[in-house]
C-alpha cells in the first residue's frame, strides 16, 4: 500500500480509501451484502494496508455505519485509521432529521458517533449542499465540533466549484475550520470535475477523494447497452442507468477492456489505476460487493500507466450533464434569499 497526505493536513492516508456503502441491510438497497458478509472486506482491507475508511449516516440508514463501527472496533486500533462519514441525508420522517442546519447536524454527529462505536469522527463532511440553511450556520456548527474534540477534520462531497469556494470563503472569513477534503464523482466516464472543482481543490491544497472511480461497476466491463449487465447491482441501480451508458461511454469500457488484457489486469483495476494517477486526487473510494473484487482494486494502486496508456484511455471521452448532485436552479436560490 502506499500512503499520502490529506490535502494540507498533517493527517496520512492510503491510498485506496474503503467506500462502505455496500455493507447494510437489502431493505434499502437490494444489491448490499449484510454484516457477517462484510467481515472478510475489512479483513482483507486492514491486512493490506488500507487506514481510511468512509461511510455516511445514510447508507442503509445508520445500519452501514453499525458494520464498520463493528469490524474496525474489533480488528483496528483506533488511532492507526482515519474514519470518515456524512451528514445531510434523510434520517426520519420529520423536517429537522435531515440537512445541514445547526440542529440536524450536531444531533446526526452524536448518532453516527454512538453507531461508529468511537469518541471521534476523523473526517466529517457535508453529504451534499443543503439549499435551504445559510452555509455560515452549516459551517459554524462545523467547527463546534471540531473544538469540541467530537470531529478532526472537515469534508464536503459534491456540489458546484462555486459553492465550494463560497464555503471556504466563509470558514476564512470567520476564522472557522476549513474543508480540507472533497469527495466528487469523478472517474474516467464522468470527467467533468476536471473543468472548475479539482483544479479548485489543488489551488486551495484541498484533498480530492473520489466516489464512483469504477462508475458503479461500469468499468469492470460487464455492463450492455439497454442499462443491463450480469450482476445484480447492474440490474438494480436506475442511478448508474441514469449518468451512464452512453456510447461513448461504452467506447471508454472497450478501451479500459483492451488495456487491461493487454496488461494482464482486470478492467476495474486499470480504471483505479487511472484515477490514481489524476492530478490532485488523494484517494478513490472503493466499494464492493465480492471480496475478490476488493482486492483486486487495492492491488490497483501497484499499476503504473504509461503516458501513451492515460491518453488512450481519455480520448474517447464525450462532455456529460451534470451528475451525481443536483445543479442550482434559479427558482430554488430566489426562494432561499426572499
Amino acid at each position: 500500500m502506499e500512503y499520502t497526505k490529506l490535502g494540507n493536513t498533517g493527517v496520512t492516508v492510503s491510498r485506496i480509501c474503503l467506500g462502505c456503502m455496500s455493507y447494510g441491510d437489502k431493505k434499502w438497497r437490494e444489491w448490499v451484502i449484510t454484516g457477517d458478509e462484510a467481515r472478510p472486506h475489512f479483513a482483507a482491507a486492514l491486512e493490506s494496508g488500507v487506514t481510511f475508511f468512509d461511510t455516511a449516516d445514510v447508507y442503509s440508514t445508520g445500519v452501514s455505519e453499525e458494520i464498520t463501527g463493528k469490524w474496525l472496533g474489533e480488528m483496528a486500533k483506533r488511532d492507526e485509521i482515519v474514519l470518515a462519514t456524512k451528514v445531510n441525508g434523510p434520517m426520519g420522517h420529520g423536517p429537522n432529521r435531515r440537512g445541514l442546519s445547526r440542529k440536524h447536524i450536531v444531533e446526526a454527529c452524536e448518532n453516527s458517533l454512538r453507531r461508529l462505536k468511537t469518541d471521534f469522527i476523523d473526517l466529517y463532511q457535508i453529504h451534499r449542499w443543503d439549499f435551504t440553511t445559510p452555509i455560515e450556520e452549516t459551517i459554524s456548527a462545523l467547527d463546534s465540533l471540531v473544538d469540541s474534540g467530537k470531529v478532526r477534520y472537515l469534508g464536503a462531497s459534491s456540489m458546484t466549484a462555486w459553492q465550494f469556494s463560497k464555503a471556504l470563503y466563509a470558514a476564512k472569513e470567520n476564522g472557522w475550520h476549513r474543508f480540507v477534503s472533497m469527495q466528487n464523482h469523478y472517474n474516467l466516464i464522468y470527467r467533468e470535475e476536471e473543468r472548475e472543482m479539482i483544479p479548485l481543490c489543488v489551488d486551495q491544497g484541498v484533498g480530492v477523494i473520489p466516489w464512483s472511480p469504477i462508475a458503479r461497476g461500469f468499468l469492470a466491463g460487464n455492463r450492455k447497452p439497454g442499462g443491463s449487465g450480469d450482476t445484480l447491482r447492474a440490474q438494480t441501480d436506475p442511478m448508474a442507468r441514469d449518468m451512464y451508458f452512453h456510447d461513448s461511454d461504452f467506447e471508454i469500457a472497450d478501451t479500459v477492456v483492451k488495456i487491461a488484457k493487454a496488461r494482464g489486469v482486470m478492467p476495474a483495476q486499470v480504471a483505479c489505476a487511472w484515477i490514481l494517477q489524476a492530478p490532485g486526487v488523494t484517494a478513490p473510494i472503493v466499494g464492493a460487493t465480492k471480496l475478490n473484487h476488493i482486492k483486486e482494486l487495492i492491488a490497483s494502486v501497484d499499476i503504473k500507466l504509461t503516458a501513451e496508456e492515460v491518453a488512450t484511455l481519455e480520448k474517447p471521452y464525450q462532455p456529460h450533464r451534470v451528475a451525481g448532485f443536483e445543479p442550482p436552479k434559479a427558482a430554488k436560490m430566489l426562494a432561499r434569499t426572499h
